[in-house]
């Protein structure tokens, strides 16, 4: 029974969300020949100001974004 975790910085829709279960289920099952009913996908989503690379955090970085035109 292949379990797949993904881990992403909060932001996504729920159609986002729905789109990746369906397309890494859909992975697991071409790659490994399971039953799509055996596989497991568990998001994680971490809040913006939980994630940081480079001692900035990933909201520290939205923040810093130039804004386009409106």
């Amino acid at each position: 029974m292949p379990f797949v975790e993904v881990t992403l910085a909060q932001g996504r829709t729920a159609e986002q969300l729905r789109s990746l279960i369906h397309e890494v289920t859909e992975a697991v099952v071409r790659s490994v020949g399971v039953r799509v009913e055996s596989v497991r996908v568990v998001i994680r989503e971490v809040p913006r100001t939980h994630w940081a690379a480079g001692d900035h955090t990933l909201a520290e970085r939205d923040g810093a974004r130039p804004e386009g035109p409106a």
